[in-house]
């Protein structure tokens, strides 16, 4: 059985706005660590909306600010854009305690890699980053444009089919293009012998960004979990305060289910969070451990598990120290397996 995943470069639309609406929780954390937020963007040829609430006394340019992470990612076009953002409902003010949603989480950690994540994942993002450095760093790659897109399909332990999406300038064309990228990228990465490779398989990628497609926020939520390949919450991480039991309760859930890992109880484990409304406390917390260490295909470890985390959002954000600007470098190549993020197991 196949199992494939997806992950897209800095550029793709989708997570252009993802690293927007996280680059403004960043500055309004970084002004207010109280912030609570929970933002969303929306972009298409020419304009991007930004729109939601937020509760801070915080106050700057958030236009200019989105202006500058689109050029930064690497897109020169200038934008309009059009910010609406709404101070908190009367009624969610008065939440002193308690989450203010209904959601649903799930955590996971396997001994697969030393990400602690599935090989197909790590393969898929590895590949993406590839593209973006090679843009960013190498003069003999500056017609690659900031779009594009990573697929990668696995059969046990073999990597069975790779496709890239690459934008590039109209100066190049559809046979250098395929074969820098299978040179510089493909094989060394993954090799070529038994491989299916389809590079920029549409033809000519020129036209791309928000000039090609709209973009939203929070629809790349595979992407930023677990690939697809384990089942992820309901909602997504992004443009949202670290408090949001959303945010907080995914992080805490994977460093759940990497601490039982970790710790041989189980080669696999998937830890699953369930809060409402109102309560601070999930209604429902179940973890189960897979594989060989985990004596048998399945083993409950919930009674374990709540014994060493806290799942309230505030017990989390404190335990790992989240009010803090580090949003926008999740907002690309997935939220887990990175180094350096405080509910990542150090390595």
């Amino acid at each position: 059985m196949l199992k494939t995943v997806e992950s897209v470069t800095a550029g793709q639309p989708d997570k252009v706005c993802d690293q927007i609406a996280d680059g403004i929780v960043d500055e309004y954390l970084r002004r207010d660590p109280k912030a609570r937020l929970d933002l969303h963007v929306l972009g298409s040829h020419g304009m991007l909306m930004v729109g939601g609430e937020v509760q801070s006394e915080a106050d700057f340019d958030v236009g200019a600010l989105a202006k500058k992470i689109y050029q930064e990612i690497g897109y020169p076009d200038d934008m309009e854009v059009f910010a609406n953002i709404a101070p908190s409902s009367e009624e969610m003010r008065q939440v002193k305690t308690g989450v203010m949603d209904t959601v649903v989480i799930n955590g996971y950690a396997t001994q697969e890699t030393r990400e602690r994540l599935p090989k197909a994942v790590v393969y898929a993002h590895t590949l993406a980053r590839r593209l973006d450095d090679l843009r960013k760093t190498d003069p003999a790659f500056s017609w690659m444009k900031p779009d594009g897109k990573v697929q990668v399909a696995m059969q046990g332990d073999r990597v069975h089919t790779v496709t890239l999406l690459c934008g590039h300038h109209v100066s190049i064309g559809e046979r250098e293009v395929r074969s820098a990228l299978l040179e510089r990228i493909v094989i060394p990465l993954v090799g070529e012998e038994g491989v299916q490779i389809y590079i920029n398989p549409i033809g000519l990628f020129t036209v791309c960004g928000f000039r090609a497609d709209s973009g939203a926020s929070g629809r790349k939520v595979t992407v930023d979990t677990y690939g697809g390949l384990i089942p992820h919450g309901d909602k997504s991480l992004g443009g949202k305060d670290p408090l949001r039991a959303e945010r907080s309760g995914a992080y805490g859930a994977r460093a759940a289910a990497c601490f039982l890992v970790g710790e041989g109880l189980a080669t696999a484990a998937l830890v699953n969070l369930v809060y409402t409304m109102g309560r601070a406390e999930p209604i429902h917390v179940h973890a189960v451990g897979m594989g060989e260490k985990s004596r048998g295909s399945k083993m409950d470890l919930t009674a374990l598990i709540k014994t060493q985390f806290d799942f309230r959002p505030e017990a989390i954000v404190e335990r790992f120290q989240l009010c803090q600007p580090i949003y926008q470098r999740t907002a690309t190549y997935g939220a887990f397996g990175r180094a350096g993020l405080p509910w990542e197991p150090e390595s």
